[in-house]
């Protein structure tokens, strides 16, 4: 298989921590966000919206959007599950990696972030305001979820399609400066995962792309 991504796209990385939990080799194919390296026609072949990641199988489909991406995965790949027996759980389970995957991550990637600052002169400060306000949002009820249904991960004892979302999340908002006080439970299961081989080989700084800014 094929990845394409960047070492530090959000969606990227919780699709590498699926492929490592499935323990699935697959090769990479860096585009560089900040250089538009992702706006060039080339790659309009593989993703038609420009957007990392995008997954070239074994069989030769092309798989965009990490949401679907990681059903594909849970559904080929069903061992280890990253999603529990029981609907009701799974709906759970789904239901926090949305309230990152919608709610939180879409209104602070980098094309939002540069058209606030290209399009609306939003000053540094006021955009770093914006990236706490929606992370603050959506870790308040993230957390909520996990005082009902977290054990060591944010589902039980064993890692879910959610903890690919929150690790990443929370990457994110370490690297913007975010106050995660107000959220133990969402640092206690990410620090909890983040030890995991299969996160630690996603983690941005591992990726052959990365640099140190």
């Amino acid at each position: 298989m094929i990845l394409h991504g960047y070492w530090r796209s959000s969606a990227s990385y919780r699709v590498r921590i699926a492929l490592g939990l499935k323990q699935l080799s697959f090769d990479q194919v860096t585009h560089d966000l900040r250089a538009a390296a992702h706006k060039g026609a080339d790659y309009g072949d593989v993703s038609p919206q420009h957007f990392v990641p995008a997954l070239e199988t074994d069989d030769g489909a092309v798989l965009i959007q990490s949401p679907a991406i990681l059903e594909w995965l849970e559904e080929r790949y069903p061992s280890p599950p990253l999603l529990p027996q029981a609907s009701d759980d799974r709906a759970i389970v789904r239901a926090m990696a949305a309230i990152i995957g919608c709610d939180i991550h879409p209104l602070n990637n980098l094309r939002i972030l540069s058209s606030l600052k290209a399009d609306l002169h939003a000053q540094p400060q006021q955009v770093d305001g914006w990236i706490a306000r929606w992370i603050g949002e959506g870790f308040s009820a993230l957390e909520q979820v996990l005082e009902r249904h977290s054990g060591t991960f944010a589902f039980g004892d064993a890692p879910t399609l959610a903890d690919c979302y929150i690790v990443p999340q929370v990457y994110s908002a370490r690297r913007f400066n975010v106050d995660l006080s107000a959220f133990p439970l969402v640092q206690k299961v990410s620090g909890a995962a983040e030890l995991l081989p299969a996160f630690v080989a996603a983690h941005p700084s591992a990726q052959p792309d990365a640099d140190a800014s």
